[in-house]
């Protein structure tokens, strides 16, 4: 069953601006390249320390295949996971997993 992930990351303060910019230009299109399927991409509308984005998996293995593509890839590991740490606050990382209702558009 096709699930999404939820995740919730907390913006250092003043670098929502280049988070954003850091996401749609490097990190959307890489994980997009290695076939993840990004799904939305949301900043609070008042609060600039709030950042969400979706992600969809067919099952269970095809995320962890993934993963694996994604985060144990030498350009993640060198080029995007040491900047990341300088936006985000990675001890506040959320990720919660949904399904979609039965009469969800998402489905």
């Amino acid at each position: 069953m096709a699930f999404y992930e939820l995740r919730r990351y907390t913006i250092r303060p003043g670098k929502m601006k280049e988070w954003v910019a850091f996401m749609e230009g490097t990190i959307i299109p890489f994980q997009v390249s290695k076939g993840m399927v990004i799904t939305g991409s949301y900043r609070g509308e008042e609060d600039d320390s709030i950042y969400f984005w979706t992600r969809r998996f067919e099952n269970e293995q095809s995320r962890k295949t993934l993963y694996a593509a994604v985060y144990e890839s030498d350009f993640w590991k060198n080029e995007v996971a040491p900047k990341v740490a300088d936006l985000i606050d990675r001890d506040l990382i959320q990720v919660t997993r949904v399904v979609p209702t039965p009469h969800s558009v998402a489905q």
